[in-house]
């Protein structure tokens, strides 16, 4: 045990508790009858594929159901409180006070006008739990805690001003702020680099234990949960499928179906021999107003290949990204495509240049317009590149859905109305509506369960193999890397650090800092979170 979770306080009992959500006008039975306790300083985890009832599960336990989803049944006992009896009203003295909860996507989460140790603090000071000033004061000890830069001044910047992994400790200083008895995380590390991952990890793990503060976990990570639960419960369908301790489920899950969550992805695509280049930037460079954050930067894409850009949050992976679609052009260098120079801002370039190269984003949810109909959302390209009316071009929105292994029936729905596996594809099926010749995928699975992940990575192959298209692929996860790419680059504070064949990359020996993303992908072993903790710390200093 990792936790002082070794007593008999249960803080929360959550008994048989069932819960609908309303669609295709009609109720649907989300989470059925399952049973959950947790003792003070405890940390359970929850996993599952997409589907499965975690987040429900996890919100409900702070006796919180979203928009569309009722409570029909059960109990959800807090300190002796049934929340599930009580009012909206007094369950608010309750949220961000006593229990709080952690957003998978930070970015999604705050406010942009507001600073973030004003949005760290609001409901402590609200909750009169703290002055203004005390409430600013442990703030700054708590991102010192949080191992975030420069804590005494961190908090004065907005979140648009600090990388995806700090804005994720922030928030888990956002939710410890009020020293709650109950956190709930839902999956706050999935979007994160493997390096960020582990500081993110090794601050959370630490905090909670500090504060002896109970937390639910919720993830589809399964090496992830491994470091951070004292208990891992299982769920599959909105039923609990089996439940033990941490150490005991890793060595010996007793369901069929925990087995399988634990052998997922084990994809790994033939390496392609390598073919001329269709995307060439040399000697790059690139700068937010006047700092500079690529340098030098020389990438060959082959073309039909898959070249992935792997490294930790900040290490230009995203601009170059941005430099390649023209978003941000390059105040040094050329990049070509297909032999002939692509002007560096995007407004210059012809739209049959824009159509032939493509973007998928990593937040689906964010990359739709909530208010447009899945026939619109694919529909939209069709008609601005290929001018597509019509019938026709409802047409080819359907052909485009059975690209992505869905159909017809999904034409009117909204993006709230799809799973985010579901939201991944349509945002592939947008991009394919440009007929691309390349296509940038910009951490496509990060937010994605393991099963799920598996389903888009064989789709994206496939459509590779079918339409030879030439994918950038820009991840964190080494085992997608493995499953998807033919090449290599290895970024670092803007730079490239390493780049080849997938084989000769991951072929020791390697340079220092391919070495430390490596060695920060997340083992089945409790441990291991510790000893990594222990080498990194090393590496940095």
């Amino acid at each position: 045990m990792k936790f002082n979770s070794q007593n008999d306080d249960v803080l929360l009992d959550v008994k048989d508790i069932k819960i609908q959500g309303f669609s295709d006008e009609k109720w649907h039975d989300i989470v059925k009858g399952v049973n959950l306790t947790l003792r003070r300083g405890e940390v359970m985890g929850l996993i599952g594929e997409s589907g499965a009832g975690k987040s429900t599960l996890g919100l409900a336990a702070m006796g919180y159901t979203q928009p569309g989803c009722r409570i029909i049944g059960g109990e959800v006992n807090f300190d002796g409180t049934d929340l599930a009896q009580l009012s909206d009203v007094e369950k608010r003295s309750y949220w961000g006070n006593r229990m709080t909860y952690v957003a998978q996507s930070a970015a999604a989460s705050f406010n942009p006008a507001h600073r973030l140790i004003e949005q760290t603090t609001a409901s402590t000071i609200r909750a009169g739990i703290k002055t203004k000033s005390e409430a600013y004061s442990d703030a700054q000890s708590l991102y010192d805690a949080l191992n975030l830069p420069d804590p005494n001044n961190i908090g004065i910047r907005y979140p648009h001003q600090v990388s995806g992994g700090q804005l994720q400790r922030v928030m888990t200083a956002m939710a410890m702020s009020p020293r709650p008895d109950l956190i709930v995380f839902d999956e706050p590390t999935t979007a994160l680099d493997v390096t960020t991952q582990v500081e993110v990890l090794s601050s959370m793990r630490a905090i909670v234990e500090e504060f002896n503060t109970a937390a639910i976990y919720i993830t589809h990570d399964l090496a992830v949960v491994a470091q951070m639960a004292d208990v891992i419960k299982v769920l599959r369908f909105g039923e609990e499928v089996e439940e033990a301790a941490t150490r005991q489920m890793l060595s010996h899950p007793k369901e069929a179906y925990t087995k399988s969550l634990w052998s997922v992805r084990t994809l790994e695509k033939p390496v392609r021999a390598p073919a001329n280049s269709v995307l060439s930037l040399t000697g790059i460079d690139a700068a937010y107003g006047r700092t500079k954050v690529l340098h030098q930067v020389n990438i060959e894409v082959p073309k039909g290949s898959t070249v992935a850009v792997v490294g930790e949050s900040g290490s230009g992976k995203s601009t170059t990204a941005r430099v390649i679609t023209g978003l941000l052009p390059q105040s040094a260098g050329s990049l070509k495509f297909e032999g002939k120079n692509l002007p560096p801002r995007l407004a210059d370039r012809s739209k049959d240049q824009k159509r032939r190269i493509q973007m998928i984003y990593q937040m689906a949810d964010t990359a739709m317009n909530p208010r447009q109909t899945v026939k619109e959302i694919i529909g939209r390209p069709l008609e601005f590149y290929l001018n597509m009316r019509g019938q026709r071009k409802t047409d080819r929105v359907i052909e485009l859905l059975e690209m992505i292994e869905l159909d017809e029936k999904f034409l009117e729905r909204l993006p709230e109305e799809l799973s985010g596996g579901q939201k991944q594809r349509i945002c592939i099926a947008r991009a394919l509506a440009a007929e691309p010749d390349f296509i940038i995928c910009d951490e496509v699975t990060s937010a994605l369960d393991q099963i799920v992940q598996e389903g888009i990575l064989k789709l994206l192959l496939r459509l590779q193999e079918n339409l030879g298209l030439t994918y950038l692929f820009i991840t964190h996860d080494i085992s997608t890397v493995q499953a998807i790419a033919d090449q290599v680059v290895v970024m670092n504070e803007g730079k490239v650090v390493e780049q080849g064949l997938k084989d000769d990359v991951f072929q020791a020996p390697h340079p220092a800092y391919t070495e430390l993303l490596l060695s920060s992908v997340p083992e089945m072993d409790p441990d291991w979170l510790s000893k990594l903790t222990q080498k990194r710390s090393i590496f940095r200093s």
